[in-house]
């Protein structure tokens, strides 16, 4: 005789363990490499991760890993599996791939299967000046004192911007770390500072809102010279800016490999741009993260993010397909 308790207990169990399998199967977890804790682009990967969440329904749960650099990011990819996700600039890509520069001697076979998904906001070079110094070009620096930081990406490429454009040795750097920029600003102690981030930059919100600033625009002649993509702020981004600031920026991108399968690529793509209007609204870096950016992805773009982009319209190259 059937004993009816341990049958009916033994079909609970059972449906218990197939409604968690099949809801395991449905969610994708992600682990998504991103910065320092301390940067505006770990918090742009807590962004992320809240928006996949609220547009996937909850199918779709990021981790978020505090990173030393993009490089690391880049050379993770060597033991990290299809969940990884990570923000580098495409150019280091490229380098990696290619066996170049500090990846040079380090070259790994898994770097061939790095795909881009979708950009995030760009580095973007912000020359600030107090409006009391009268500066409102790159060649009125001269003989000012100019905090560029140090080890950061914004102080090498300040530094390089001085050479390239004649101001070495024409301008007095300051010995001041940068985050302390504003105070300096304030009290005189400098004229300007140079410092790159996704815009708006809230030491540049900061200085504009309590000291009045210039953001200096480059011309035509100095991007090209910088070697940089071409970036405008929008007039009325910082407070007393009444017209478009033209500068350059280092593009970045959210990258993962081919060990991510198809359906998950698409999904955390999909997801992200049509997440992309709310995430702007709570913040407005994400603002400036448009289609346009697209071609700042110089390799290849994952087939699953590839479909997206087909279905939506979005333009291409050849070489990201």
């Amino acid at each position: 005789m059937i004993n009816l308790v341990k049958l009916v207990t033994s079909t609970a169990a059972l449906a218990a363990t197939i409604s968690f399998a099949a809801n395991a199967a449905a969610e994708t977890r992600i682990t998504y490499k991103s910065a320092k804790s301390t940067s505006s682009y770990y918090q742009m990967g807590v962004q992320i991760a809240e928006a996949m969440k609220a547009g996937s329904s909850g199918e779709i749960i990021v981790t978020v890993e505090e990173s030393q650099g993009s490089v690391q990011n880049v050379m993770e990819t060597r033991a990290r599996g299809g969940d990884y996700v990570f923000t580098t600039p495409p150019v280091l890509v490229k380098l990696a791939q290619a066996g170049k520069a500090m990846f040079k001697g380090k070259s790994d076979p898994k770097f061939k299967d790095i795909r881009a998904l979708f950009p995030i906001p760009s580095l973007t070079m912000h020359f600030v000046m107090a409006s009391k110094s009268g500066v409102s070009d790159f060649a009125g620096m001269e003989g000012k004192t100019i905090l560029l930081g140090k080890g950061s990406f914004g102080a090498r490429e300040g530094e390089k911007y001085l050479k390239l454009f004649g101001l070495e040795g024409k301008v007095k750097l300051a010995e001041v770390e940068l985050s302390n920029a504003v105070p300096a600003l304030k009290n005189g102690q400098i004229d300007g500072f140079v410092t790159a981030g996704s815009w708006p930059a809230p030491n540049v919100i900061e200085a504009a809102a309590s000291t009045g600033v210039k953001v200096i625009s480059l011309n035509d002649e100095q991007i090209a010279k910088s070697k940089r993509a071409r970036l405008t702020i929008p007039a009325g981004t910082y407070a007393g800016q009444d017209a478009d600031v033209t500068t350059t920026s280092l593009p970045v991108a959210a990258f993962t490999t081919t060990a991510m399968g198809d359906d998950a690529a698409y999904a955390l793509t999909k997801t992200f741009w049509e997440g992309k209007s709310s995430m702007g609204k709570a913040a407005p870096w994400w603002n400036g993260v448009d289609k346009g950016l697209m071609a700042n992805i110089t390799g290849q773009i994952h087939p699953g993010a590839l479909r997206y982009y087909m279905e939506a319209g979005f333009p291409l190259t050849d070489n990201q397909k």
